[in-house]
């Protein structure tokens, strides 16, 4: 800051520092007073260039991890949709071993049971070749997989594999229905459903996991971004009250130099 002892009444030193003083206090009111209505306290770049760099690293970041609890969500609903698939085929399996039980009575009616079968079989296979997940066969091939993204990179992935070949079941008449043996199909429903049950399990941990990153980080966004607005409007009060003492300072310092006048009388 400039000094003057104001008897140089030319240039009014002190009226430029006053005016200075006022342009700062305005300056620093302004952007109080758009962190007031924006609630953000870095509004531009020029605010915090590190710290809106950090806060949109940490932005991008959160909206990965948002897209991956989305994959999860899918996954899920896909392994839900295979799971009560499995449990319809484990159910038909079933009735079916208690048909061939049921045929190994000698006065059973073993045409009407082989018929029964036959159909359970066919219901078998449809539910095998028509279950799909948004146009994804889940059962319709060798061995099913799927890789989804479930972290903030490409790595962070889980593989839904499984089991999903069945051996056909040919079809059955009266002379070998009490023969049939689906013991190696059923092993495979079952062996499929514990590994869809295991997978299910990390994906409802892994969710969990993903949704405190996801606060986290959102928490820690809003430090850097967002404006205390208790802090901000306290500057604002005190910014205000320098304001209107500025430009009382400045009237002041414009009419200071008058008293010189008096050296003339």
């Amino acid at each position: 800051m400039a000094y003057s002892t104001g008897a140089r009444i030319n240039t009014p030193i002190n009226a430029y520092n006053a005016y200075n003083a006022l342009n700062n206090v305005n300056q620093q009111l302004s952007v109080r007073q758009l962190r007031l209505s924006t609630g953000k306290r870095i509004n531009s770049v020029a605010d915090d260039p590190s710290g809106y760099t950090i806060a949109k690293q940490m932005e991008s970041r959160a909206g990965v991890l948002g897209a991956a609890v989305n994959n999860i969500g899918d996954a899920k609903n896909m392994m839900d949709t295979a799971e009560q698939a499995l449990q319809t085929v484990r159910d038909l399996f079933t009735t079916i071993q208690e048909k061939v039980a049921a045929a190994n009575d000698p006065v059973s009616d073993k045409t009407a049971l082989s018929n029964d079968v036959n159909q359970l079989t066919t219901e078998i296979n449809d539910v095998i070749t028509q279950t799909d997940f948004n146009g994804t066969s889940l059962f319709n091939v060798a061995n099913f997989s799927q890789k989804f993204q479930v972290g903030a990179t490409l790595a962070d992935s889980i593989d839904v594999t499984y089991s999903a070949s069945f051996a056909s079941i040919a079809a059955q008449s009266s002379v070998n229905v009490s023969t049939l043996d689906v013991s190696a199909q059923v092993n495979t429903v079952v062996t499929a459903l514990q590994t869809m049950g295991s997978l299910i399990s990390r994906m409802d941990a892994k969710e969990q996991n993903l949704n405190v990153a996801i606060t986290n980080t959102q928490a820690a966004e809003s430090r850097i971004m967002d404006a205390d607005i208790a802090q901000e409007q306290l500057e604002s009060t005190k910014l205000q009250i320098l304001q209107q003492t500025a430009v009382t300072q400045l009237a002041q310092a414009n009419t200071g130099n008058q008293v010189f006048l008096k050296l003339f009388q």
